[in-house]
């Protein structure tokens, strides 16, 4: 935990304490890790962020520096350590749970907001990126972003046109007796519809794009494939293993069931064309 003392310490052994950068936000804090992925991929990370250990094992990359701080619980952030960092810009997401407009006493607030349904989860990604490049000083960073991304996404498309694969299906798992799945409105169904890959889950979503369904409620997909994102819990991957409603799915049985590295579902470009990559190792190997 961070008292005054070693937080003060901190902040003056960090690359961004000379405020050195005039009319640009250099001391940013993040409430969540939407915001936090797309400073990173911009170039400019952030000097602090909420549940730094839980952007590390869920996010993955682009990776924090070393030297970032933690500023405590997203849904409660540590005011006394935003107050004591200065920031000159304070990055969160509109709609995830918590007031923003209480941190603008500290700085300026950008928000990115979780799909809010005016369009989709790629293109709103896109274009919140750019805004973020602008306020930041990273026009061409944020448009080289947005081009590298398409650029994956499309070669990905391109090389599984050459090699086929059947319907493919997104979860994530957090007990043994219930998954999330991922479907319309998704920043995956985005990718998928891109690459030119069938999900295999049709079901309702809700407005974030996935819905959280028993095991048995897989039987669905028959033995379409079955991706698992990281990280999975030791003791919920043991469960699931030994669960007959996990082990008489027809996907597990045919041995269609694969497990990726961390992406973040609800992220912006970087998440994206990690995901593109992952799919396309996958089809491919």
């Amino acid at each position: 935990m961070f008292t005054r003392r070693t937080l003060l310490g901190a902040l003056a052994a960090s690359p961004f304490a000379p405020a050195a950068f005039a009319g640009l936000p250099r001391r940013i804090v993040c409430l969540e890790w939407t915001s936090a992925e797309m400073l990173v991929s911009l170039g400019v990370p952030p000097l602090a962020v909420a549940d730094l250990k839980g952007y590390r094992d869920w996010v993955a990359a682009p990776a924090l520096p070393l030297s970032t701080l933690d500023l405590g619980a997203r849904g409660e952030p540590n005011l006394e350590v935003i107050s004591a960092i200065r920031p000159d810009l304070i990055a969160g997401a509109y709609g995830y749970g918590i007031d923003e407009t209480m941190y603008t006493r500290f700085a300026p607030v950008f928000s990115v907001p979780f799909y809010e349904g005016m369009s989709t989860p790629l293109a709103q990604a896109e274009a919140e990126t750019v805004k973020l490049g602008a306020i930041v000083g990273r026009q061409d960073a944020a448009r080289n972003l947005v081009s590298e991304t398409m650029r994956t996404i499309n070669d990905t498309g391109d090389a599984l046109r050459t090699r086929p694969a059947g319907p493919i299906a997104i979860i994530s798992m957090f007990d043994d007796r219930q998954v999330r799945v991922y479907g319309r409105g998704s920043l995956f169904q985005d990718v998928l519809d891109r690459v030119g890959l069938v999900n295999a889950w049709t079901g309702e979503t809700s407005q974030w794009g996935f819905s959280t369904v028993g095991i048995d409620a897989l039987t669905a997909i028959g033995n379409a494939h079955l991706i698992s994102l990281d990280p999975i819990p030791p003791h919920i991957r043991i469960r699931i293993e030994q669960s007959s409603l996990w082990t008489n799915l027809p996907c597990v049985r045919a041995g269609n069931v694969a497990t990726i590295p961390p992406v973040w579902p609800f992220g912006g470009l970087a998440a994206a064309a990690r995901f593109a990559t992952f799919i396309r190792n996958f089809v491919q190997a």
